[in-house]
């Protein structure tokens, strides 16, 4: 049976096998997610949050700077998520999600219960108070901290070291007085890591990412420990920015050779001078060689590009695509969109009317190529959902788009139209 993209039903578990009100909540509950029955999400400050896709300003639900996982998996916040959410409350944490399905996305909200549905006979188990106490965690999304070697236009200093400069830059030299450079979550170095491992009889699926997560020791130390307990039916997911296959005398490569389930997501939003300007730091001949020695050496590694889509390669992301296609490194359905939201001045929604118009037209044109040619309808379906989402006027952020842009660029001495010169289109609102 082929894949379905865009299916609720769960992929480990039967339809047949499910009640009614288990079908009730994975196919057409609003609100309902599996995450918080076995999952938890930390920032490399320590912070942490129902899953990856948490909106921010509802605040985290604890701090593992204080508390151990096990213990913030019944903290107050999420007791009283789980409660909303199999009683129909919509939460603030999950508006990110509620967006997307909005405007068409299969959000991930949608995707944790397709991949991890199978664990919903756990709702049973809950108590009225929203105590779940069997807690382990079977999807495995760590941040152990914010070590990277890029410095992204659209991230910052809590996911990014190399960010560290640019941020006391612009926030003052009081910035460089109450933070560090590097970040590890947890009470000490290793806390995470000695945490997480007390799960790994559990672990069914990891989300690798960061900072970044090839340049960093816990990762090599946990795929040692998976093939040391012969765990290497564990499936292994990244988000990498794909600069970096190695690190000292370890290579990426040859330990994804004992995983037979891999798939790895490239951060990767633009090519050439696009690329190095986004995602600051990226040598972008380093990227055409990684591919090709992933093709070359893990062949059965499901490689795809996860394209962040933003105003700085909204016009250039089409032909970024067709590229790839064009050179055998991808197929057409082998890239997914994930829009971005925020910070708000950087969505593409932020354009003038005519700009939005460019846009448009120009995925309508590149849909009519993709289309008859994307099997999974994985990459229609994003570039479909912008589509919808262009249709949001958020213009009132495009003056503080050329405020940061001018800033940030005065600091690394670039300049935007150097790199992106089609945003030449919306430089009439610069000043």
């Amino acid at each position: 049976m082929s894949y379905n993209y865009n299916s609720w039903e769960p992929v480990k578990i039967s339809p047949e096998d499910l009640t009614e009100h288990e079908i009730a909540l994975l196919r057409d509950s609003e609100t309902f997610c599996i995450y918080p029955w076995i999952h938890l999400h930390t920032y490399p400050t320590g912070e942490t949050w129902p899953c990856c896709h948490a909106e921010m300003s509802a605040g985290p639900i604890g701090t593992t700077k204080e508390l151990s996982l096990n213990k913030l998996a019944n903290s107050e916040h999420m007791c009283q998520l789980r409660n909303d959410m199999l009683n129909g409350i919509p939460s603030i944490y999950c508006t990110r999600c509620y967006e997307q399905e909005d405007h068409g996305f299969f959000s991930g909200r949608k995707s944790a219960n397709k991949h991890h549905g199978h664990h919903i006979k756990r709702v049973t188990e809950t108590q009225s108070n929203g105590v779940y106490e069997n807690f382990t965690m079977t999807y495995w999304d760590v941040r152990f901290s914010n070590l990277c070697n890029l410095k992204c236009r659209s991230c910052g200093h809590i996911f990014s070291s190399q960010w560290f400069k640019d941020q006391v830059a612009l926030a003052g030299p009081e910035y460089a007085k109450n933070n560090k450079q590097l970040n590890y979550a947890g009470k000490f170095e290793t806390d995470l890591i000695e945490q997480v491992l007390e799960h790994i009889d559990y672990v069914e699926q990891i989300y690798f990412a960061g900072g970044e997560p090839l340049v960093m020791e816990e990762h090599y130390k946990i795929l040692e420990t998976l093939i040391e307990r012969g765990r290497t039916d564990v499936r292994l997911i990244y988000n990498t920015n794909f600069t970096q296959l190695k690190l000292k005398d370890k290579s990426a490569l040859e330990y994804w050779k004992h995983f037979p389930q891999v798939s790895i997501g490239a951060s990767l939003d633009a090519m050439g001078k696009h690329a190095e300007y986004i995602r600051a730091g990226t040598k972008w001949p380093d990227v055409e060689r990684n591919i090709q020695d992933l093709r070359q050496e893990c062949p059965h590694v499901d490689f795809y590009i996860s394209a962040t889509l933003s105003i700085f390669n909204a016009l250039h992301i089409t032909d970024f695509h067709r590229d790839w296609c064009l050179k055998g490194w991808i197929k057409p359905q082998d890239f997914n969109i994930n829009i971005l939201q925020d910070p708000a001045h950087y969505r593409i929604d932020i354009g003038t009317f005519t700009y939005k118009s460019m846009i448009r037209d120009r995925f309508e044109r590149h849909l009519e190529w993709l289309e008859p040619q994307d099997y999974l309808n994985r990459a229609t379906t994003g570039y479909q959902s912008a589509i919808k989402f262009l249709s949001n006027d958020n213009s009132e952020s495009l003056q503080k788009f050329w405020d940061k842009t001018h800033q940030l660029d005065s600091i690394r001495n670039e300049n935007i139209f150097d790199f992106i010169p089609e945003l030449k289109g919306l430089a009439c609102y610069a000043d």
